[in-house]
């Protein structure tokens, strides 16, 4: 799609108050105010039916955006029944998705525009994002990875995704400030556990970070978060007084191109049992605690007025981290 036609996002009319109404293949949609958005927009219209591989697959329908979701049993990964296969999140700067399904790995958006996108990313086709576009593309391979920043459970150097939960829900919450997901998970099992566990994950309208706060209904040894990992890859962290980092930087993009992204978690020393390295991740393992903070980013080298390069993305991630050992928080 055309930047001319991006920038119809960011249209308002300030004396109607009216949004604009961007017209995609798949019909109008409305397109968001402000400076920070989150959605998920899933198919209503269809049914399931069964698919080529082991699962049904929704077939037929359009989209909808939803403030809450609870998640048909019957959705897996690759039902082609939520846009995008999750909630979004996004800023003038970059945006990320969570995977609503056993995989539940965070992926990011590189932007190349600073026009708010999300709502029409996938219309043109399920998986079009994968694909170099003007706006940007999804620029990261999760593999079997968590991602950057999405959480799990490491329980003998396993780390545990979400392929065993009795009911996950979603809901979407938008403000001026904060664009924030929550998704209680009810009955997620691992090895040794069966637990529920709120996250909440917030984006705003300023940086590139989003703030993930977890909540479990035991303290429970082994959760963690971390960053995929792909080698011959820089790894890079360091520790502050309160806060530490663990982050990449280097040639990690889907994009095909000579980019560079970088990727990092900011967590508190205090809440970190172990910083480890996984099967598939760079590890942040936590203490078991009633609630756990930190904060996930991600810069690519494409975004407009962007971080081009790792001396640039280091220095910013010392900036981020003096900013945390003062006040205790980003946002």
């Amino acid at each position: 799609m055309a930047l001319s036609f991006l920038a119809l996002v960011a249209c308002k009319d300030s004396e109607k108050k009216e949004k604009a109404v961007i017209t995609t293949p798949a019909g109008e949609v409305s397109a968001p105010s402000g400076k920070v958005y989150a959605e998920i927009s899933v198919k209503e219209g269809g049914t399931w039916q069964d698919g080529p591989r082991d699962h049904k697959e929704y077939t037929g329908g359009t989209f909808r955006n939803v403030d809450r979701l609870d998640v048909p049993a019957e959705h897996t990964d690759h039902t082609w029944y939520i846009r995008y296969e999750g909630p979004g999140w996004e800023n003038s700067n970059v945006g990320y998705r969570l995977y609503l399904d056993w995989r539940n790995a965070i992926d990011v958006w590189g932007k190349k525009v600073d026009t708010l996108v999300l709502p029409y990313v996938g219309q043109d086709g399920f998986d079009s994002y994968h694909k170099p576009a003007d706006w940007g593309m999804d620029v990261l391979k999760v593999a079997k990875g968590l991602g950057v920043g999405s959480y799990g459970r490491q329980v003998d150097g396993k780390t545990h995704h979400f392929n065993v939960v009795a009911n996950t829900a979603a809901e979407v919450k938008n403000t001026d400030k904060e664009a924030r997901v929550i998704i209680d998970y009810k009955g997620w099992e691992t090895p040794g556990a069966t637990i529920d566990l709120q996250s909440a994950l917030s984006m705003y309208p300023e940086g590139r970070y989003m703030k993930v706060v977890l909540k479990p209904s035991e303290m429970t040894e082994g959760l963690c978060t971390g960053i995929v990992k792909f080698d011959d890859i820089d790894f890079l962290r360091k520790k502050g007084k309160q806060w530490g980092y663990i982050a990449t930087y280097g040639k990690q993009s889907l994009s095909g191109a000579d980019d560079q992204l970088g990727m990092a978690i900011f967590y508190k020393l205090s809440e970190a049992a172990e910083l480890t390295t996984g099967t598939d991740d760079h590890l942040v393992i936590f203490k078991p605690a009633a609630k756990i903070t930190y904060y996930l980013l991600a810069a690519w080298d494409q975004e407009k007025e962007g971080i081009t390069d790792e001396e640039e993305f280091t220095g910013h991630l010392d900036e981020l981290l003096s900013r945390l050992d003062t006040a205790g928080r980003l946002e």
